[in-house]
């Protein structure tokens, strides 16, 4: 008898029904642990033979993940990495046809629902909105984030995921608002990572930092003591990842993280591990890490290389040895059951598995059948819809033998892959008729134009949120003031007041970051708000830039509206890798399937010294498509598009002028309420000279040199940009050109960054080089970062000397 059995845990001592259940869940685990690993086996075999692009699989990972789905819950999270495809298929969020539908990188949503081909495979998620962009009820369902490639970029967001129950459990207000995001804050944040990927700095910051939140985390480390092809030797000091840990782990006196550590071919040991951890998370809110030790890969990190180039004969040999479906297998072969003398029961013998394995390959290949056909109908379809058109219009140019020809050559693809293949075919025969005149041609036109549109639908589309919240399409509604008893204050307090406002109109805000709890930020725009709405809502972070957008991203996935503090702009670098990679592209990569509309707050431009002065607006317009950038120039026109993204649901970046805060504006009456236009420029003078176009702290400088430039008879039309991304939607500077025929670009990032960026947007999509009379000009600010002190910012960064004299020699010349 296997005397593990009746210590298991599992309600198998009761006798033949409870035993029944017992081997009933058993076989399920066991033949669902063989489709996955055939799907591996064969989903290499696709890309060796040419029919997909690349694959990365969780072969050798089965075992570990059918133990933690167990215990995973609807309403419960996940944030991993590319690995985890058993444990998506346990809860039943993935199957094997579209496992094999993102492999081929299928565009329709029908048949790959995690991403319409945009993530290369093993890359999994849910989806958490409807097709209108509102979300879904999601305590119904079991949730993913969308994975990302980038290994521990997943760990940030994981913070956030679990901090929300957190949130949920402390703010009772939210509980009937928002019902469909949390069950009183009793879901869990699961986390899944290589442990090679321990490695990267992000890993340890959230460790850190979950272990000083104190919140529900249930971490998994796969550990096959390799990453790539380098062995753990290489990645990190100690043996093993347990010991590694050992610092956070909690004690009787200190908070901590409790740390377990489980082979990951044990079957029973692995289920009971995965209950204990629940136990704590769930139940005491403590994160927990599991060491998951002697998994293995069989087949090596990816299709791009054999493992066999890196790994010793030994070590291959004791893969195939402790392989952990292998030993599953043994332990089912192996287990009795014995409740009395003469009745010793058995899981499943010899043939059983057999069988088991047998239909598990058939139907994968089944599957995999189905996905490839799937893929291949919409493409056949384009196909003979082009043929169709090219033999009439062979008949209207018979003396073209190249168009005979390129029928011929769509005709004799026998296994045509990709749409790309098509539309070469039909864009090359377009320029080499585009002399000819003739019926045939237009409709081949139409054709093209209308499918060529379809599928830069496909690939191209929700970089932004299509959804009736919108923030692009909210209207502008201007600030109110008293015209008798208005108030002159510090920008400061203009935020202040109308975060305070925020704060009491949207329950589910939280603002947080360094300084910003007990102090109220570095330059008071919170003073005073913790006080007022608790911890909860307004608080510290530790000084943890990639982190914080992290717990942001984390908190807005689960229906909270974060507002996150980066200290200052330069220090966004710290986290640029976690917007870019995962909140900047995530309604894109889930073509719609999940958003996060974390607001980031940062302060930059006009200061003094290296890291204080920052305007690396190139680098971050670059890096950032599909969040909003906004660069309002003072702190009514920042306010409002606090107020403006609340009313919406994008992401975005709003940087404020860091020496505003004690310059004096009038304070609104419709705090909360006015908005700031996103992606509308401001004509803030009127002139008819030249057109200057700027943003932020410099808008001050330019209007100080229009007023020098108006004493000598120049008259400049001023622009705000207001909005980086997105820009000038209504093509209102283009507008201003044609008036003044002259541009001026001012910007405080270094030469070719955002001007560059600013100066393709007019000249190229608003047509502004037809309206110009003089080239455009940029002033800019020097390529170095501006030295510490009033002198060093006067010759490091435009100045208002720099415009006159430069509008003056645009004016001489022209």
């Amino acid at each position: 008898m296997n005397k593990n059995s009746r210590k298991s845990g599992m309600g198998i001592n009761e006798g033949g029904t409870s035993f029944e259940l017992f081997r009933k869940m058993i076989l399920t685990d066991y033949k669902l642990a063989r489709i996955s690993r055939e799907t591996s086996l064969l989903g290499r075999k696709e890309v060796l033979n040419g029919r997909a692009k690349f694959g990365i699989f969780g072969d050798g990972k089965e075992i570990p993940q059918l133990a933690m789905a167990k215990i995973f819950k609807n309403g419960d999270f996940r944030s991993g990495y590319y690995r985890d495809q058993t444990f998506m298929m346990a809860i039943g969020v993935l199957n094997v046809k579209s496992f094999f539908s993102q492999l081929y990188a299928h565009s329709d949503l029908e048949e790959e629902p995690v991403s319409s081909g945009r993530m290369m495979t093993s890359h999994f998620g849910t989806r958490l909105l409807n097709k209108d962009g509102s979300w879904k009820n999601l305590i119904t369902q079991k949730n993913s984030s969308a994975d990302i490639s980038s290994t521990a970029g997943q760990m940030p967001r994981l913070l956030g995921l679990a901090q929300a129950s957190k949130i949920y459990k402390n703010l009772r207000n939210l509980k009937k608002t928002h019902k469909m995001f949390s069950h009183n804050g009793n879901e869990v944040a699961f986390g899944t990572i290589g442990n090679a990927s321990i490695s990267e700095g992000l890993f340890w910051e959230t460790v850190n930092a979950a272990s000083v939140l104190q919140i529900p985390i249930i971490l998994s480390i796969w550990d096959d003591e390799y990453g790539i092809s380098v062995p753990n030797k290489y990645q990190f000091s100690k043996r093993n990842i347990s010991d590694l840990l050992s610092g956070f782990q909690r004690t009787q006196k200190e908070n901590g993280i409790e740390i377990l550590r489980v082979n990951g071919s044990n079957y029973m040991d692995l289920t009971k591990t995965y209950v204990q951890a629940d136990k704590i998370a769930r139940h005491e809110h403590i994160p927990v890490i599991i060491h998951v030790t002697d998994l293995t890969q069989p087949q090596g990190h990816s299709t791009s290389s054999s493992h066999e180039r890196y790994k010793s004969k030994e070590r291959l040999e004791w893969e195939m040895k402790n392989d952990g479906l292998k030993k599953f297998r043994d332990w089912i072969l192996n287990f009795q059951f014995q409740t009395d003398p003469d009745l010793v029961r058995k899981i499943a013998d010899g043939d059983s598995l057999n069988k088991i394995d047998v239909e598990a390959k058939e139907y994968v290949l089944q599957e995999q059948k189905k996905a490839w056909k799937a893929f291949q109908t919409p493409i056949e379809k384009i196909k003979n819809e082009a043929i169709r058109i090219f033999q009439k219009l062979h008949y209207a140019f018979p003396s073209k033998k190249w168009i005979k020809n390129s029928v011929q050559e769509l005709l004799t693809i026998k296994q045509l892959h990709t749409k790309k293949s098509i539309f070469r075919v039909v864009r090359r025969s377009l320029y080499l008729l585009s002399k000819e005149e003739s019926y045939q041609k237009e409709c081949l036109i139409k054709w093209f134009k209308k499918k060529y549109q379809e599928e830069q639908e496909n690939y191209s589309s929700h970089l932004y949120s299509i959804s009736e919240k919108a923030s692009v399409k909210l209207t502008e509604v201007f600030p109110v003031y008293n015209k008798k008893n208005f108030c002159e204050v510090d920008g400061r307090i203009v935020l202040r007041e109308n975060f305070d406002k925020l704060l009491e109109l949207y329950p589910d805000l939280l603002i947080f970051g360094e300084d910003v709890g007990k102090i109220g930020d570095v330059n008071q725009g919170l003073e005073g708000l913790q006080k007022k709405y608790g911890e909860s809502r307004v608080f510290d972070t530790g000084i943890r830039e990639s982190t914080i957008i992290g717990q942001g991203i984390g908190l807005a996935l689960r229906g909270l509206r974060p507002i996150v503090e980066i200290q200052y702009i330069d220090y966004i670098l710290y986290a640029l890798q976690i917007m870019s990679d995962d909140l900047a592209c995530l309604q894109y990569r889930t073509k719609g399937g999940q958003k996060s509309p974390v607001i980031i707050r940062t302060r930059g431009h006009r200061l003094e010294g290296i890291w204080h002065s920052g305007s690396p607006m190139g680098g971050l317009i670059n890096y950032l498509r599909g969040i909003f950038v906004l660069v309002p120039r003072n702190m009514v026109k920042a306010a409002g598009f606090y107020n403006t993204l609340l009313a919406g649901d994008d992401p975005a970046l709003v940087i404020e002028c860091l020496n505003g805060y004690r310059i004096k504006e009038k304070l609104p009456e419709n705090l909360g309420y006015f908005r700031t236009p996103i992606g509308i420029v401001e004509v803030t003078r009127i002139g008819k000279d030249i057109t200057i176009v700027t943003y932020g702290s410099t808008w001050r400088i330019v209007h100080e040199a229009a007023e020098e430039l108006s004493k000598i008879n120049i008259y400049p039309e001023i622009i705000d940009i207001q909005s980086l991304l997105p820009f000038d939607l209504q093509k209102d500077i283009g507008k201003s050109l044609r008036k003044t025929n002259r541009l001026l670009i001012i910007d405080e990032d270094v030469p070719g960054g955002a001007s560059a960026y600013i100066l393709q947007k007019v000249l190229e999509e608003q047509n502004g080089y037809y309206y110009l009379d003089s080239p455009p000009i940029t002033i800019t600010a020097q390529e170095h970062r501006p030295p510490y002190g009033s002198d060093g910012d006067y010759f490091s960064k435009p100045s208002v000397e720099n415009i006159v004299e430069k509008v003056l020699k645009i004016m001489q010349d022209s």
